[in-house]
């Protein structure tokens, strides 16, 4: 049986003294398809372990479930692991952050009265749960029976949370009820404060940065007298948020960092080594006083980009690991441009014109939020049962943009991230309200929050007195298959070879000449909407900065007839184009 151990100075693999040299991949951002490729690339770099959160949302969007098909079979992403002679690191949280919504916590938890990150019953009960499922994959997969796994962390950067050591021995008590055998770890930011809360006595600290690696390290040991020394989240980059710059670090100053990093004798995780990309709606989101959302792309400035390809960054790593460990010969294929081209946009329908196939309303005496109706991502159509007079709409918050109607023409648009929460309605009517939750907090005390309209709701009137809105319809939008929404917006009306306006879906279908490449969709001349390909989601776009490309995996394209849906929320060029790279927009400089 192999032993997998933390000693006195070092990691010993059946009592040997190693090295861990890690990358982080996370399987829920990259195409199963295209895991193999990410992993060799990973290994000619000179890593021999990878490392991955589990987003406990994503596997379970309700209690009771938990998915593991296509983009969330964990089991086949360690197994391909192990087939290249890997280690692996699991990372179950509950807690990840991640820059992925809600932290990975899943929504409904809270809607059953759990705590946040504390010794809470409730709260506790799900994640045996989930530590239960988890551990069905994981189990059998540890390093002494035989798999890949050598470490599993506990929590994530809890220090900078709260300091409840009754909750980390809880998760500690789950985890080894569970079959999980391997040492436990924990990882925190290192100030003396952050590691003195986020552990305990019996766990193994490891420190996530980026800078001032003696520093850091004089840290770590200061905290932790005994055993190896690890940065298990080296960022080497950042990522990015809607409205800001793309985040970028100069190749050779983080090559500088990790030969500083090694010459300690430290093993390492490069936090991150290929960051993939938030399909569907799986960003998440910052609010430090404001509401920040992240975008789409999660390419971090990684050394693989988000299409897998190495960059300057790669190679710059690839010179300093080789002067501590064997680096295989490199096969990564030469950077190609993807196929460029250009197809209209043919058919469109209003998004009134399709609700039928959106899933069913839910009537009700007050304002709910999305959450009570037990959706916890994507749009909801919110309609008050009763016309309205002229005034101003005044709601409690807005979680987090909505677009008001009256009798289905657009009147204004509330956004959180500028604190807005009233609009003046011009006429009486039917009033409508299209929601969009652009993501879950997923850093803070906001963490757990419910989306949606949060009342009470008024309409203050121009003549006359206010009046309390009380009385809704909520249509949470069922876009988990859009095969029956295809088909109807492929039947739709033509568009006229204008702007397209929303709120619609918009459809076009494109053959090209190279199926087995990426291709990139840009979304220049969009303003702000949702992508579909063959029924994957490949996330949202915003004309707001900074990025101006989808990533689009090979692995979902054909050569011919291929789908293409647009929600198109405001308005959008009438065609779809496809350019030769990744555009992720300005930096600083």
């Amino acid at each position: 049986m192999t032993r997998f151990e933390i000693g006195a100075e070092d990691f010993l693999l059946d009592g040997q003294p190693v090295r861990i040299l890690s990358g982080a991949l996370h399987y829920f951002r990259i195409h199963p398809d295209q895991w193999r490729d990410r992993i060799t690339r990973a290994r000619e770099l000179g890593l021999n372990t990878i490392e991955t959160y589990i987003p406990w949302n994503a596997h379970s969007p309700a209690r009771g479930k938990f998915r593991t098909d296509g983009i969330l079979d964990l089991g086949r992403f360690l197994d391909e692991v192990a087939a290249q002679g890997m280690q692996a690191i699991v990372r179950p949280g509950p807690y990840i952050c991640a820059e992925w919504t809600g932290g990975g916590l899943p929504g409904w938890l809270f809607t059953a009265g759990a705590g946040v990150r504390r010794h809470e019953p409730t709260y506790l009960a799900a994640i045996a749960e989930y530590y239960e499922a988890v551990a069905r994959i994981v189990v059998p997969r540890q390093v002494d029976r035989g798999g890949p796994v050598v470490l599993v962390q506990v929590e994530n950067e809890y220090g900078a949370y709260g300091d409840d050591k009754e909750y980390l021995r809880a998760l500690v008590e789950l985890l080894r009820g569970s079959g999980i055998t391997t040492p436990l770890t924990t990882i925190d930011q290192p100030e003396p404060w952050m590691l003195e809360n986020g552990s305990l006595p019996d766990l193994h600290k490891t420190g996530s940065f980026g800078s001032r690696v003696t520093d850091r390290l004089a840290t770590l040991r200061a905290h932790q007298s005994t055993g190896p020394l690890m940065c298990a989240e080296f960022w080497d980059g950042w990522f990015d948020s809607w409205g800001l710059h793309h985040h970028t670090t100069d190749p050779a100053a983080s090559a500088r960092e990790l030969d500083h990093l090694l010459a300690e004798g430290a093993s390492v995780n490069l936090y991150m080594l290929c960051g993939g990309t938030n399909f569907g709606f799986t960003n998440g989101a910052n609010d430090k006083g404001t509401y920040v959302p992240i975008v789409t792309s999660y390419d971090y400035d990684a050394p693989l980009d988000e299409a897998g390809r190495p960059t300057a960054k790669y190679w710059a790593f690839r010179e300093v690991l080789s002067r501590y460990t064997d680096v295989p010969e490199s096969t990564a294929p030469a950077h190609t441009p993807a196929p460029a081209f250009s197809v209209p946009l043919t058919t469109v329908a209003p998004l009134w014109d399709v609700l039928d196939l959106l899933g069913p309303e839910h009537l009700h005496d007050h304002l709910p939020t999305v959450d009570e109706l037990g959706r916890f991502d994507g749009f909801a159509l919110y309609r008050a049962l009763d016309d309205v007079p002229a005034g101003v709409l005044d709601l409690a918050e807005v979680r987090d943009r909505a677009q008001v109607f009256v009798d289905r023409e657009p009147v204004a648009v509330l956004g959180r991230d500028l604190g807005e929460h009233r609009a003046v309605v011009p006429r009486g009517g039917r009033l409508q309200v299209l929601v969009e939750d652009q993501g879950r907090v997923n850093y803070g005390p906001r963490i757990g929050e419910p989306k949606g309209l949060i009342g009470p709701a008024r309409l203050d009137a121009a003549a006359g007195a206010g009046v309390d809105l009380d009385r809704w319809a909520v249509q949470p939008l069922d876009l988990d298959d859009v095969t029956a929404l295809t088909a109807r917006v492929r039947d739709a009306a033509p568009v006229d070879g204008r702007l397209v306006a929303g709120p619609s879906f918009a459809h076009a279908t494109f053959d090209t000449p190279d199926p087995d490449s990426d291709h990139f969709l840009d979304t220049t001349g969009w303003g702000k909407g949702v992508v579909w390909v063959n029924g994957f989601c490949l996330g949202r776009h915003w004309s707001r900065a900074p990025q101006r490309t989808l990533f689009v995996p090979a692995p979902i394209l054909r050569a011919e007839g291929n789908d293409i849906l647009v929600l198109v929320l405001d308005t959008a060029a009438p065609h779809v184009a496809f350019v030769e790279d990744l555009a992720l927009g300005h930096t600083e400089e």
